[in-house]
């Protein structure tokens, strides 16, 4: 069990620092602290009479590590790889890139680079939101209750037996109050422990059913056209109820999505909708990067009131996909118009009412601001998608998880999928956010307590089909397998019409583990055990994740 030991506060006042470890509520002239632990919720919060500027806001715990414990500490967004460590753990930044390197393709923008701090030391490791330490089926359990008010990142030093959660404040000014820490702190069963941590956030568990379809993405990236994507529709065996998602490539630039590229498609958007509903094969579904643009964009040239800047004045970066991307400013009343209109025409005039994929989600809040933490900008954010697109299902991707909690129908839990296992040598040394069908697997797993409870998890697609990737026929059966037991989103950008037997076999297979339960998972170096249960029995499920050269080891347990 995690030992509440005290709560360290910092503040700037009249060129003053100011600071206090406790664990009671203290008080002076300046600011009040208020800690309260109660009923295995801790919180404190900051009252203050005079304006202050927050320096920090944690609380310590103390933890009785064991040689068999698992260290489970979520990472920053969609994409950053997160599953449980051993003790001796350890994570990499991206400080060892060579600079012109990093800075030329914007690695540090992907994740949590540039304001968290990464330790060599063997057992330091960090995560934001919720984490667990795990003795065989026992769950020390960890999590935030209010990330709205800033994420919290929780670190582990596995070495000197402390835990330790940091509130996102540093250089936040503010005037009254700010909510602070608030902290869920449980021992129990995966279930009892994420049960009662939604519970106390008061988001019910929900019903959202599963959605199967296909994607243009990992078939044809962004060489797709009118006449590929009514090719692939029509000979497609989707249902009528499945969903036929148009991914990156249908417009001019990144951020002008009001600019179909008439080349690709000479009639428009809707004449595929049209020819969707017409053939009453599946629901269209679309892909959009609402919070960002790239640099060759209309937007971007027209628009530079729209860019968000940094305390500075300078434009921030948000990656190098495109002719690298921008973030843009969600409080800007122009760009606020301009997405208004986007949703509007995508939903209502082009007919995509179904389901909106919006990706790189991340970007609207990779600086804080004066009077907002990064965690308050992105719920904000979150509720601007929400509102603008209205009763359409949103997909999320790219995101720090916990502000679509509750808020968004399904949600991306992983990194994208690859044509091969786990990309090329050289990407294995860059950011954690890099696309590995490895890392996504992995991730789906170790995220798989969040469906149905915060979204429907999406895992990303799996690819059966033999040619055009390079992945071993057990490594396709792993990613199916893996999707069917741990998500709610069953996207493929295969044409199934072409399997063969082995690959209808490998799917009939996957397919029948939709309804399974996932009671346990263990990472062992790089083999992953699932325990399962399958019609009231428990079964073994055994990937070797380093290369997969044979078919999963299956068992049936007493």
């Amino acid at each position: 069990m995690l030992r509440f030991r005290h709560i360290k506060f910092a503040y700037i006042t009249g060129g003053k620092v100011y600071s206090v470890t406790t664990d009671k509520t203290v008080e002076n002239q300046r600011v009040k602290l208020t800690v309260t632990n109660k009923d295995g919720v801790i919180s404190a919060s900051v009252s203050s009479a005079t304006p202050i500027e927050l320096l920090r806001l944690s609380a310590e715990f103390e933890y009785e590590f064991k040689s068999v414990s698992r260290v489970y500490l979520n990472g920053y967004q969609s994409w950053t790889d997160s599953v449980e460590h051993p003790i001796n753990g350890r994570l990499r930044s991206v400080d060892h890139i060579p600079k012109p390197i990093a800075d030329k393709y914007a690695f540090s923008q992907y994740g949590d680079y540039t304001f968290t701090r990464y330790s060599s030391k063997k057992g330091v490791m960090h995560g934001f939101t919720y984490g667990y330490i795990r003795s065989y089926d026992m769950y020390d359990f960890i999590g935030s209750l209010n990330e709205n008010s800033g994420f919290t990142t929780i670190r582990t030093d596995c070495g000197f037996g402390r835990v330790l959660a940091f509130k996102e404040c540093s250089e936040l000014h503010i005037e009254d109050h700010f909510e602070g820490l608030k902290l869920y702190i449980g021992s129990g069963s995966e279930e009892e422990v994420f049960d009662r941590w939604f519970e106390l956030m008061d988001i019910p568990k929900r019903d959202i059913p599963k959605i199967h379809g296909y994607t243009s993405w990992y078939r044809h990236y962004q060489d797709i056209s009118e006449e590929i994507l009514i090719k692939d529709l029509e000979q497609s065996d989707i249902g009528e109820d499945d969903i036929f998602q148009i991914d990156d490539g249908w417009q001019t630039a990144v951020g002008d999505w009001l600019s179909i590229d008439e080349k690709k498609f000479p009639s428009g958007l809707k004449a595929v909708t049209d020819r969707i509903a017409e053939l009453g094969k599946g629901k269209a579904g679309i892909w959009l990067a609402p919070f960002v643009c790239e640099e060759k964009s209309e937007l971007f040239k027209s628009h530079k009131d729209w860019l968000l800047k940094d305390k500075n004045g300078r434009v921030v970066k948000g990656g190098s996909n495109w002719s690298g991307f921008y973030a843009l400013d969600i409080y800007n009343e122009g760009f606020r118009a301009y997405l208004k209109e986007v949703f509007d025409t995508i939903i209502n005039k082009w007919g995509f009412g179904r389901l909106l994929k919006l990706d790189f989600l991340y970007a609207a809040c990779i600086v804080p601001r004066r009077d907002k933490t990064r965690g308050m900008i992105m719920a904000d954010a979150i509720d601007l998608l929400r509102e603008l697109a209205g009763d359409t299902a949103i997909l999320g991707c790219g995101v720090p998880l916990a502000s679509v909690f509750g808020k968004v129908e399904y949600c991306r839990v992983g990194c994208d999928v690859s044509l091969d296992w786990d990309d090329k040598p050289y990407m294995k040394l860059m950011h954690r956010e890099r696309p590995s069908t490895m890392n996504c697997i992995l991730n789906s797993v170790f995220r798989r307590q969040l469906n149905g409870r915060a979204f429907g998890c999406d895992p990303d697609v799996y690819l059966l089909r033999d040619t055009e990737n390079t992945m071993t026929a057990a490594q396709r059966r792993c990613l199916a397998e893996i999707n069917a037991l741990t998500g709610s989103v069953w996207f493929t950008s295969d044409n199934a019409k072409d399997y063969g037997d082995e690959q209808k076999k490998m799917y009939q297979d996957a397919i029948a583990l939709s309804g399974c339960k996932v009671i346990s998972a263990e990472l062992n170096r790089k083999e992953l055990v699932l325990q399962i249960l399958r019609d009231d029995k428990k079964e073994i499920l055994t990937y070797d994740m380093r290369d997969i050269l044979s078919l999963p080891v299956k068992k049936l347990l007493p």
